[in-house]
């Protein structure tokens, strides 16, 4: 089974819940949901991470204003599940 997206913080254990983005023409960094698929310039933060963000002066935070849910199962973490649980028995 594939282990859920770890914050990317250093020394942070917790599953991420949102992505940050920089959009670096307009000096902003958007906090949002988690992206469906891990992105090369993107960042996975958990959600103290994701409140907590500060971004450098003259930036603007643009923050994804409702709860930071983790992302449901997917069919192969349930299908996996399910082997692991044929074999045990």
């Amino acid at each position: 089974m594939r282990s859920p997206r770890r914050c990317s913080r250093n020394g942070c254990p917790r599953q991420a819940v949102a992505t940050l983005t920089y959009v670096y023409n307009e000096s902003t960094a958007v906090v949002g949901p988690l992206a469906a698929f891990a992105e090369p310039h993107t960042y996975d933060l958990c959600e103290p991470h994701a409140r907590s963000l500060t971004a450098p002066r003259g930036w603007e935070v643009v923050r994804h204003e409702g709860e930071f849910e983790p992302p449901p199962p997917t069919t192969d973490d349930l299908v996996a599940l399910a082997e692991a649980v044929r074999e045990a028995a």
